[in-house]
């Protein structure tokens, strides 16, 4: 999914078995979205591990996105979706991973 000449601009798969996963879960990569963005059922906020940033020494750094509305597709490609960070934790739920 995306804007790439090689990609269609809709998903091609939808997965609703999304883990909310800790630390130690995501660095054995337990619930790995591989390359998903996601769709908001019921909104909250969400901690996630963008895409190609995880492993290799790279440091364990969530981003934060507050106040995701519900039916809403987060346009952003990651790999884990994770239970909490400094900034808050997880609350959106009916997460959907999209391809």
């Amino acid at each position: 999914m995306g804007q790439f000449y090689n990609q269609p601009d809709f998903a091609t798969t939808a997965d609703d078995n999304v883990q909310v996963v800790t630390k130690g879960q995501a660095g054995q990569r337990v619930g790995n979205l591989n390359q998903s963005c996601l769709y908001v059922g019921t909104g909250g906020d969400i901690n996630v591990l963008i895409a190609g940033t995880t492993g290799f020494g790279r440091p364990f750094a969530p981003v934060f996105f507050k106040d995701v509305p519900s039916g809403s597709v987060l346009p952003v490609i990651v790999d884990y979706v994770v239970v909490s960070s400094i900034s808050g934790p997880t609350t959106a739920t009916e997460l959907i991973a999209l391809k």
